[in-house]
């Protein structure tokens, strides 16, 4: 999803050595992660294991979601150590983002405002960037969505708990969404 492609990028950003461009040494680099089995890698990507042969044996190459798919599965087993460490820093020091979205929020009586589209930058909590990286470990984009939304409730909208208590914050209609290191 948008969100958990935007922490892809991020882990990417703190990376020694650029993820292969290739399809095929994506493929390759899977392969070997997976120990040769070609229905590890297809339950990975979401592809049928004779796919992942087909493309093995250069008969087909993957395309649309399929590659995109192979991008983010490779991603995810790239230098894991550097991205570990990316990810602990932006736990314990919060995690920047910048995003234009529809907010829609859900307040006490005469506090409500109508949802429109805006454009933030803010720094999340670091509990939030925790959790964050957690979601997007298991895959969890419903999950990322809620997160985002609900530190951007607390950082921006609240103002870090010094305004509108009980205020909660949806965060729909993403335009573009950008995660990084402070």
């Amino acid at each position: 999803g948008i969100i958990g492609d935007a922490l892809s990028r991020a882990a990417q950003a703190a990376w020694t050595r650029p993820l292969p461009k290739s399809a095929g040494a994506r493929l390759r680099f899977l392969m070997k992660r997976e120990k040769g089995s070609t229905r590890a890698v297809a339950a990975r990507v979401g592809v049928s294991q004779r796919t992942v042969q087909r493309w093995i044996k250069g008969e087909t190459h993957p395309t649309g979601k399929s590659a995109e798919a192979l991008e983010r599965e490779a991603a995810r087993d790239w230098q894991p150590r550097v991205s570990a460490e990316a990810q602990r820093r932006s736990a314990q020091a919060g995690i920047l983002v910048e995003t234009r979205a529809r907010f829609g929020f859900t307040a006490a009586p005469g506090t409500t405002d109508d949802g429109r589209i805006r454009r933030i930058a803010e720094v999340l909590p670091p509990d939030v960037s925790g959790e964050m990286w957690a979601a997007w470990r298991a895959g969890d984009e419903d999950r990322l969505n809620e997160l985002v939304g609900q530190g951007l409730g607390y950082s921006y909208f609240q103002d870090r708990g010094r305004r509108a208590q009980g205020l909660d914050v949806e965060l729909t209609d993403i335009d573009y969404i950008e995660l990084g290191e402070l």
